[in-house]
């Protein structure tokens, strides 16, 4: 069905005019609610008071959006949460359990240098939209949120929520399964640890390690990236199969702060699923397979594909400010830097006949958040009309002493062939 429209909406429930952004923006099965902070609707500024105040307010205008959609909390398959102090994370949990007392979406959690407006926390989701868009018609399509009892519990995460052809799976730390504490050793064992996790969690639901789309790593310290990249290389490809085409997923790496728990890294994943969801059978799934592709017109890497699609979406990894004549950092300001970032998302989307108005969803690491009001006025001469949902913070560090990376979610309508 090659005439799916996205749906891009706001509303007045909830906070307006804090960036260019949609507050939520739905395309045929999933939905992508731009990170909410917490700030009151009726006044447009930031609420008074402690951590929880705060959460509660992100929480309640994530709430206001999906209800404004037709939609409830538990239609919810992944949260993130940002927080300026991982000290903070109890109290926020104490309220987000208010929110979801029974069903647990997939979360990851992490603290960063810095949020908009000096908030303290804020907090963006993915949600199922069995209704899908237009001119999709309804399916009473169910999700699976399924544990493994082989990989660590978290009580206020599932480890995997599938609906329909797409299945996120929360953030895995390097702790042992048993006893929950960190594992022995350094970054190498906890890299490694964190990826057993999810193909654990992979293997308990029968979906093999080749089918990730994309993976978000999430470090403390990016002094440590070539070791969880000497390890991460030891995982990918997973097998014959995916070495024959050289596959690797689409990736960003993420500067924390801190992580729970004290970790040096933790790492998430969306993962394709051919199977579907019930009503879905697996022989309906058609053999879709997932088209991994790259341009000469973006920078490329070794350790990812520059966009993986399957079926109705498509994952960009993470673009850097390269010249790709000479693979370095673009010298000059960040708003040269984004512009550099933007250029090569453009490039990648059309290498594969796409649009920028085809992206729902866009995610911006800054080094400096005081450098955002710069990068906006970059960023909507590349969303002049439409705008997609956006989470925006700021990182102590990104990769090669850049200011800025951004990455993003495109719809593809055309959706991904069946195998010959």
């Amino acid at each position: 069905m090659s005439g799916i429209i996205k749906s891009a909406r706001n509303t007045t429930n909830a906070p307006q005019a804090l960036g260019p952004y949609t507050q939520t923006v739905a395309f045929s099965h999933y939905n992508n609610i731009s990170a909410q902070l917490p700030v009151a609707p009726k006044t447009g500024k930031m609420v008074n008071g402690d951590v929880k105040v705060q959460a509660r307010q992100c929480l309640n205008n994530l709430k206001a959006i999906i209800e404004s959609i037709g939609h409830v909390m538990n239609d919810m398959v992944k949260t993130t949460i940002f927080l300026k102090e991982i000290a903070d994370l109890e109290a926020v949990n104490a309220v987000y359990r208010e929110f979801f007392p029974g069903y647990l979406p997939t979360r990851t959690t992490l603290a960063v240098a810095a949020l908009p407006l000096g908030a303290l926390v804020q907090i963006d989701a993915i949600i199922s939209n069995g209704e899908g868009t237009f001119p999709q018609d309804p399916c009473p399509l169910v999700k699976l949120a399924r544990n493994s009892d082989k990989a660590p519990h978290n009580p206020l995460s599932t480890h995997t929520v599938a609906f329909s052809h797409y299945n996120n799976i929360g953030a895995q730390l390097p702790v042992d399964a048993a006893s929950g504490q960190l594992v022995a050793g350094g970054i190498r064992e906890q890299a490694g640890q964190c990826l057993r996790h999810i193909k654990t969690v992979l293997e308990s639901i029968d979906v093999p390690f080749d089918d990730i789309v994309k993976v978000n790593i999430y470090l403390t310290s990016l002094a440590d990236l070539d070791a969880v990249n000497e390890v991460y290389t030891t995982f990918f490809p997973d097998s014959a199969i995916a070495r024959a085409v050289a596959y690797l997923p689409a990736r960003s790496v993420i500067s924390a702060t801190a992580l729970p728990l004290g970790a040096r890294v933790q790492m998430d994943a969306v993962i394709s699923h051919g199977d579907g969801t019930p009503p879905q059978l697996v022989e309906d799934r058609h053999n879709l397979v997932i088209a991994a592709r790259n341009t000469d017109k973006a920078p490329r890497s070794p350790l990812h594909c520059q966009t993986v699609a399957f079926s109705h979406y498509n994952h960009l990894a993470a673009q850097l400010p390269l010249d790709i004549t000479t693979g370095k950092i673009l010298t000059g300001c960040v708003k040269e830097q984004t512009a550099q970032c933007l250029s090569h998302i453009k490039a990648i989307v059309e290498s594969i006949d796409h649009v920028m108005d085809d992206i729902v969803k866009v995610n911006i690491q800054v080094k400096n958040i005081a450098d955002l009001d710069a990068v906006n006025a970059i960023y909507i001469k590349y969303f002049p009309g439409y705008l997609p949902a956006r989470t925006v913070f700021g990182v102590g560090e990104l990769p090669a002493g850049a200011l800025v990376q951004i990455d993003a979610v495109l719809c593809n309508a055309e959706s991904t062939p069946p195998q010959a």
